[in-house]
């Protein structure tokens, strides 16, 4: 018997807006949803990025070098 195609559960809507990629200003908007829900919006420019929860007001600010150690942890932790 086959199965039936899954129902995906996240989604992502992206945002870049260029003026020039070396400027501030330069961002790619990345809106993140689980099941039609705003979990919240990553801001990506080059120097940090930013993450803004679904009904939060104020945005955090993660260094690209803070990220990176970040995601080691989760990606490399128990290995």
């Amino acid at each position: 018997m086959r199965k039936g195609r899954q129902k995906r559960k996240h989604s992502v809507k992206a945002n870049l807006q260029v003026v020039e990629l070396t400027k501030a200003g330069t961002s790619l908007d990345l809106e993140i949803y689980a099941d039609r829900e705003k979990l919240g919006t990553i801001i990506m420019g080059r120097g940090s990025l930013y993450w803004i929860g679904a009904s939060k007001q104020r945005s955090k600010r993660i260094s690209w070098s803070r990220f990176a150690e970040m995601m080691d942890t989760l990606a490399y932790e128990g290995r």
